[in-house]
């Protein structure tokens, strides 16, 4: 089997559908599902729920990554995180005739 994980020269990283920063959180994820059930199954809690956890934490992932990859697409959660640091308005207390008149020199130079 062969997997084609780059699809060309300056093109982001694409495997399965998956693009850029959701291909790492899908890895990453995993990894943590995996972890959380060795660390259970050490810790002497049972077999099925071990499994069971780990197969419904690894199939919310799954769906999660994939909805948010086709929801916002290869920068979206960059634009969406953005969005959110920008302030809404900005405000301005000067009065309203010191916004059209001209600086006087030793204003200018403050």
């Amino acid at each position: 089997m062969e997997y084609a994980i780059n699809k060309g020269i300056g093109r982001s990283v694409e495997f399965k559908g998956l693009k850029a920063q959701y291909l790492f959180i899908f890895c990453s994820g995993l990894l943590a599902v995996f972890v959380l059930f060795m660390v259970m199954y050490m810790a002497g809690v049972a077999q099925g729920v071990c499994i069971g956890f780990a197969a419904v934490s690894a199939s919310a992932l799954i769906w999660l990554t994939f909805r948010l990859n086709a929801r916002y697409g290869e920068h979206g959660l960059m634009k969406l995180g953005a969005l959110r640091s920008r302030p809404r308005y900005i405000i301005n207390r000067r009065a309203v005739f010191r916004l059209f008149r001209q600086p006087d020199r030793k204003e200018a130079v403050r």
